[in-house]
């Protein structure tokens, strides 16, 4: 059984406008994925509340308008798949 709080978190922070890949390496080694609707979504491991607090100081040094900074779960290395992977059909009985 593993401790959640042996991992660290993982956040994804949501900017206005495109960055492009030459950042990954100023924003701490986050995965930068460039949205079709002029977003940038920064996604990667947040030690703690300084860290995140000095990404989202990057964030506004940038002079990028900051949408959202949320934290997820993250991804597994095995896929399972959850309750809303397929659709659930409703059976009279």
């Amino acid at each position: 059984m593993s401790n959640d709080l042996d991992q660290p978190m993982v956040y994804q922070i949501r900017i206005k406008g495109h960055l492009g890949p030459r950042w990954t390496e100023w924003f701490g080694g986050m995965a930068i994925t460039l949205e079709d609707n002029g977003d940038t979504l920064l996604t990667g491991p947040v030690v703690d509340q300084a860290a995140l607090h000095g990404l989202l100081r990057k964030v506004r040094d940038l002079g990028m308008p900051l949408i959202s900074a949320i934290r997820v779960k993250p991804r597994s290395r095995r896929m399972r798949p959850t309750s809303n992977s397929k659709p659930r059909s409703r059976s009279a009985t």
